[in-house]
């Protein structure tokens, strides 16, 4: 079966928590090359993480080229006992299909791989042009092993792409309310305060990092990073966790920490931003107080998709299907559309994300079938 519910269900029921495949994958590789794609699996790997297959999968040769993305893989369902259904069931109750993964985001790339079966039968089994799939198991983990490097295979063969739709739950409330059109970048550092250890009874003979850190956590978050920008709303620094890793009561701790994460506009590169923070850091301590951040790798950068025709025949299409004109959004944590920025305009449009990663996670028969239907609209005018 071919239509969005189908497949959904059988990719529901491959329990392809990241980064196992569970034999996603190959439901779709089965569907693709049927209808005439040229497929590859690819593995990618690297010393201390888990191996990860993805799949390329490409019909025509011209230009335009537009791809859809997803992931395949899943998050944990949690206590199973607890699921109406079971967690990967792919059951449909009373208008719902339940399962891990239906919303976040087997229930998406379902939908685009019915509308682009569907436009191919309607059109003599080519497209005006080409289109692709872009699928990994490792978005839900730490996104080394998959579409970043699925891209630069991708650019190693020649492939070039012109526009990619990420079919990630995007609507916030109903289908038709949102398009992603950019995600703020995410830097996560750990703030450190050098003090002396020493007894609580001869503090003259000790250096406490407790208040110095205290003082630094305000400084450092009481100032805004910025104003926001036109498109993006102000960036963001928060404290998560402040550990001085001391049992006792009766001794001052020799040092401090705490981490933070920063979700930054396009006010800043990675870069700038650790200089501003730095510099706001230095101007803190002064001469007495010794401290430093200890910067985390981060491969989380700013993008956005500016408005323009490839924006105005997705909003025209969801309108067409739903009646609703969306919001052109950047809010939100991160996802593959990072990486893909790279490489040509991305937007997210997918399911309403209301029950992702949560228990009886579900999306409603009809969001998948009007979403089938979104998507198919926009092949038609993309290729027009």
């Amino acid at each position: 079966m071919t239509d969005a519910v189908s497949i959904t269900r059988d990719l529901v029921r491959c329990p392809s928590v990241t980064p196992a495949d569970a034999g996603a994958l190959g439901v779709l590789e089965d569907l693709l090359k049927a209808a005439g794609f040229t497929t590859h699996r690819v593995t990618f790997g690297e010393p201390g993480t888990a191996d990860i297959d993805n799949l390329y999968a490409r019909i025509g040769s011209e230009a335009p080229h537009i791809t859809f993305a997803g992931h395949t893989d899943v998050v944990p369902p949690g206590d199973e006992s607890a699921w109406t259904l079971g967690a990967f069931s792919g059951e449909v109750k009373d208008g719902f299909l339940y399962g891990r993964g239906a919303v976040d985001m087997k229930g998406g790339i379902a939908c685009s791989v019915a509308a682009v079966l569907q436009y191919l039968i309607d059109n003599d089994g080519k497209p005006k042009g080409s289109i692709s799939f872009l699928i990994t198991g490792d978005e839900e983990d730490i996104s080394v092993n998959g579409t970043i490097k699925l891209l630069t295979w991708c650019a190693e063969r020649g492939e070039k792409f012109d526009h990619c739709v990420l079919g990630e739950p995007s609507n916030v409330e109903v289908l038709g309310d949102c398009i992603k059109v950019g995600r703020r970048g995410s830097q996560s550092g750990t703030l450190h305060v050098e003090g002396k250890q020493g007894h609580v009874a001869y503090p003259h003979r000790a250096s406490n990092p407790v208040p110095d850190i205290s003082r630094l956590i305000v400084a450092l978050s009481d100032e805004p990073l910025d104003h926001g920008s036109a498109q993006f709303q102000p960036s963001n620094l928060e404290f998560t966790t402040v550990d001085v890793g001391n049992a006792a009561s009766n001794v001052i701790p020799g040092q401090a920490r705490a981490k933070f994460n920063i979700r930054y506009n396009d006010n800043h590169t990675q870069e700038s931003l650790r200089q501003l923070v730095d510099d706001r850091l230095a101007k803190a301590c002064g001469n007495r107080i010794r401290a430093h951040i200890e910067w985390m790798p981060s491969n989380s950068n700013v993008f956005v998709t500016k408005p323009g025709p490839f924006t105005d025949l997705a909003i025209a299409a969801i309108e067409e299907v739903t009646g609703r004109k969306p919001e052109l959004s950047t809010s939100g944590g991160t996802s593959d559309a990072r990486f893909i920025s790279s490489y040509c305009p991305v937007i997210e449009f997918g399911l309403v994300g209301q029950t992702m990663h949560q228990i009886d996670e579900r999306t409603p028969v009809k969001d998948l079938e009007q979403l089938t239907k979104v998507y198919r609209g926009v092949l038609d005018r993309y290729f027009k």
